[in-house]
């Protein structure tokens, strides 16, 4: 489905005005409320991608847009000379929603940046090895894409820095034989996300837990895509009861208004020290308040609940067509994986039925929606999902 671009020609001022680092863009949204959202040419689509897995609260929540209103016509900007009282609170509410004991936040604004806040944590262990899986993503800067595995988002800007060792992800005998008295830190996903909803066998994340505490290193889980309540738990985490030593955490935290966090917990909190590292506008009230009426969103409307149930949902209506050999996550946090090579005319076919879905791979797909997704609308995707297919496959 092409971009209508109309009299406003968005897709022609897009490629003239923007560098080319996504492609073209396949539709101009106007606006959206709840789960759904419309384009320039007024179509309204099911958004189930929400941002991918950002918007944990769809689209002009009212709790989110009063506020980020309120704070910003109250205190904006301070810079971190000084303290906010919506920066600190946002930090102790982090650190008892992990429930792990003492620890420190580092405020960030994106996802990326919060990877290379705790890049940099680790090496004040004093060493510089980093144990990496498979197919894991944590980022595009420089630091964050030497944690990244992809080759194609490698291979153009290596030499990389830092000291990484990749393993497969799920194999706790690779990861204890990469993981040395050298070791900083194991980095891993949850369920990794960009790979397409992968989840570990039972037992991977105590098993890392382990290997990482017998040899001094730190266990550091990327909970940016998992966490603020997308699989049912604040943490997906908390599901195997592990006690990581580093969280980072960005996408839903704040709803849409951008913020990240670095989280050292115990010892690994005092890792770094005034002027090991900064940012100007990370911690700033406006983004810290936008994160706490998201939290309280979504305890005050049971949305971990809703999560869980809209996911179990969506599972068993993505199953019902022979074309769907397995899913995969947990929550609002769902893998697709077809019985053939058509990912991308499933994403078109969706996108003309009025679904917005993701390609992970040829024949992966994942599904992301806001937290607010409603019984209505899976049931709807549910509905259209044998002809998005056939018509996929059609196309393909």
């Amino acid at each position: 489905m092409s971009e209508p671009t109309g009299a406003a020609g968005y897709g022609e001022r897009y490629a003239a005005a923007l560098m080319n680092t996504f492609g073209p863009p396949k539709l101009t949204l106007v606006r959206g409320e709840g789960a759904h959202v419309w384009d320039a040419a007024g179509t309204e689509y099911v958004d189930l991608l929400g941002g991918i897995a950002v918007n944990a609260l769809g689209h002009a929540h009212p709790a989110l847009v009063a506020a980020v209103s309120e704070q910003l016509g109250t205190l904006g900007h301070i810079s971190n000379f000084f303290a906010s009282e919506p920066q600190i609170e946002l930090a102790e509410t982090l650190l008892g929603l992990l429930g792990h004991g003492d620890g420190k936040v580092f405020f960030t604004n994106s996802g990326t940046e919060a990877v290379e806040a705790a890049f940099k944590l680790t090496r004040r262990t004093g060493r510089t090895h980093v144990v990496v899986a498979q197919g894991g993503f944590h980022g595009r800067t420089m630091g964050a894409l030497a944690l990244t595995s992809k080759e194609a988002y490698r291979a153009p800007f290596e030499p990389l820095p830092g000291h990484v060792t990749f393993v497969p992800y799920g194999d706790t005998e690779a990861l204890s034989a990469a993981v040395t008295d050298r070791t900083a830190a194991v980095l891993l996903e949850p369920i990794q996300g960009e790979a397409g909803v992968v989840v570990p066998p039972d037992g991977y994340l105590a098993a890392a837990r382990r290997v990482a505490t017998d040899n001094g290193a730190l266990l550091w889980l990327d909970e940016i895509q998992t966490g603020m309540g997308r699989t049912g738990h604040w943490f997906e985490h908390h599901r195997s009861g592990v006690v990581p030593d580093v969280v980072t955490l960005a996408k839903g935290l704040a709803g849409g208004f951008p913020i990240g966090a670095c989280i050292a917990l115990g010892e690994a909190g005092d890792l770094l020290q005034p002027g090991n590292h900064g940012t100007t506008f990370g911690g700033n009230p406006v983004a810290c308040a936008a994160a706490l009426a998201v939290i309280r969103t979504i305890t005050a409307d049971g949305l971990m609940d809703n999560a869980a149930k809209r996911g179990d949902e969506l599972r068993d209506a993505l199953l019902a067509p022979a074309q769907v050999t397995g899913t995969t996550g947990h929550g609002l946090l769902v893998g697709i994986q077809l019985d053939g090579e058509y990912a991308a005319d499933t994403v078109t076919a969706a996108q003309h039925a009025g679904f917005i879905i993701n390609m992970t791979g040829p024949s992966r797909l994942r599904l992301a929606p806001p937290l607010v997704l409603t019984e209505e609308d899976t049931r709807a995707f549910g509905a259209a999902w044998p002809d998005i297919l056939a018509r996929a496959q059609e196309g393909s």
